[in-house]
């Protein structure tokens, strides 16, 4: 990679960070819609619709939210991916226009540490497909395992789990020309497996049973929109991390309209699709299994042929995979290495990564459905609503999509602000995440709903709006106000 035109600082520049030149810039919009399917087809997006169902919602009711939110969060991803194609440069890079050149650490260490928790859960359900296929072909019960002490899961569990976590690592090491091939190769073969399960589906229920007959559990619109409104943010939050550091895949796009073109045809179509993948195999299960089973783990290791749930249970695995090195490693990857760029490469940032995704155990963050759509989804949007708000404010708004690519990495540029921190930027910030924390307290149990007023407990369950909003808007005002601090 070329440097920029003046002498970059070393505390702010390595070969990964550097803006990547024209000649590399070759991803072509099926390049971007095939990431868009590795990376929608996972079985979290297979088990998005459960929690909405479990809520009260019908199978329409959770496709269409399901919909509205991907095509909600289509628009900042695409307005942010935008920077990346233009200047070729990664996510906290960019950051450091609207943050400063050091300040865009902290934004960027909030967008990575979620990343981490992702990129746990990910692996541990790759890890239980493993052992699912494991238990398949050797005959063993794995709910006989006793857990292991403080971790809570068995020796088997924590044994697949840590097998799974290696072939990530391997992909890590390896850098993001394996993960060009790995997201264009896996991607057609899941679509076909996704048809092939909802053919299953069809012949083994003879219709796509109950559920879809199912009615709503609301009595009323006023019942509805509570849930409609939390179920919305919950999907907008589902991809809100990559609606910020998308720069990080776009700046190796060939031009604008491979990225828009990508992100339109790949990421609403099969987050969608995949969802209502979800609830027809589940349908069927009620009446195949004589119970709605929403794990497709537990759905395949049903199926009584070894070699099939094996292939089935592989599948899933390689779905996992795709999914958990381009969502979840790259960004935080590239957010440790803007760190200390001196001496944290993609390679060692993805490392560090991979490590905290063991130690924050993720079976936990996983256990219950509706609380990692719920609690998990929300929370984090919360905080990561703001940031694409301020993002778009300072490019779109304040520079008119016009940076200073050596600036960028130089200390003493124009985006230095108040000792590399920009204090409109963190004002913005934390005026706009403000309003959301009493709902979050009330939401974790950390605080009773009476101590704060009503309107604003219920404004949680919109709180990426509320945030992006307030965002954007604090930011726009702000900045003309003072613009160089």
């Amino acid at each position: 990679m070329s440097a920029p035109p003046t002498v970059p600082d070393p505390r702010l520049w390595n070969d990964d960070l550097a803006p990547v030149p024209p000649g590399r810039r070759t991803w072509t919009w099926g390049h971007i819609a095939a990431l868009w399917v590795g990376m929608a087809v996972c079985i979290t997006t297979y088990t998005l619709a459960a929690s909405l169902i479990r809520q009260g919602m019908n199978w329409w009711q959770a496709t269409l939210t399901i919909l509205l939110g991907n095509l909600v969060v289509l628009v900042p991803m695409t307005l942010n991916a935008h920077p990346g194609t233009a200047y070729g440069i990664p996510f906290p890079v960019l950051l450091r226009a609207p943050f400063g050149v050091f300040g865009s650490n902290i934004p960027a260490l909030m967008r990575g540490l979620v990343a981490c928790g992702w990129f746990g859960i990910q692996t541990w359900v790759g890890g239980a497909a493993i052992h699912a296929t494991a238990a398949v072909m050797l005959g063993f019960d794995p709910a006989a395992a006793a857990p292991l002490p403080v971790l809570g899961i068995s020796a088997g569990e924590f044994l697949c789990f840590m097998v799974f976590w290696a072939m990530n690592v391997w992909f890590i090491v390896r850098g993001m020309d394996s993960i060009k091939w790995l997201e264009a190769l896996s991607a057609p073969f899941l679509l076909v497996v996704g048809v092939a399960l909802v053919a299953w589906a069809w012949w083994a229920a003879r219709g796509f049973g109950p559920i879809f007959a199912q009615p709503s559990a609301f009595r009323s619109t006023a019942e509805f929109w509570p849930v409609f409104g939390a179920g919305l943010t919950a999907m907008i939050g589902y991809w809100a991390t990559l609606s910020l550091n998308i720069p990080d895949f776009s700046r190796f796009a060939r031009s604008q309209r491979d990225q828009m073109l990508g992100q339109a045809l790949g990421l609403p179509t099969t987050m969608t699709f995949y969802s209502f993948i979800g609830i027809v195999v589940t349908s069927a299960t009620a009446v195949v299994f004589g119970e709605a089973v929403w794990d497709p783990v537990q759905v395949i290791a049903r199926f009584g042929l070894p070699w099939l749930s094996a292939l089935a249970l592989v599948t899933l695995a390689v779905a996992t995979l795709s999914t958990n090195i381009a969502a979840n490693v790259v960004s935080p990857a590239n957010d440790f290495a803007n760190l200390a760029p001196r001496l944290v490469s993609f390679r060692t940032g993805g490392l560090i990564t991979a490590v905290i995704g063991v130690v924050m155990m993720p079976w936990k963050l996983y256990q219950d459905p509706t609380g990692y759509v719920f609690t998990w989804l929300i929370g984090y949007s919360a905080l990561l609503g703001p940031i694409a708000g301020i993002m778009i404010a300072d490019y779109f708004v304040w520079r008119r999509t016009r940076l200073d690519v050596a600036d960028l990495y130089r200390r003493d540029g124009a985006y230095r602000y108040t000792a590399g921190f920009s204090l409109v930027g963190f004002a913005a910030l934390a005026l706009a995440v403000l309003p959301n924390l009493p709902g979050f307290l009330v939401r974790i149990g950390a605080a009773d709903a009476a101590a704060f007023p009503a309107w604003l407990v219920a404004g949680y369950d919109y709180a990426w709006f509320v945030g992006f909003a307030l965002g954007f808007m604090l930011y726009s005002l702000l900045r003309p106000l003072f613009p160089t601090r």
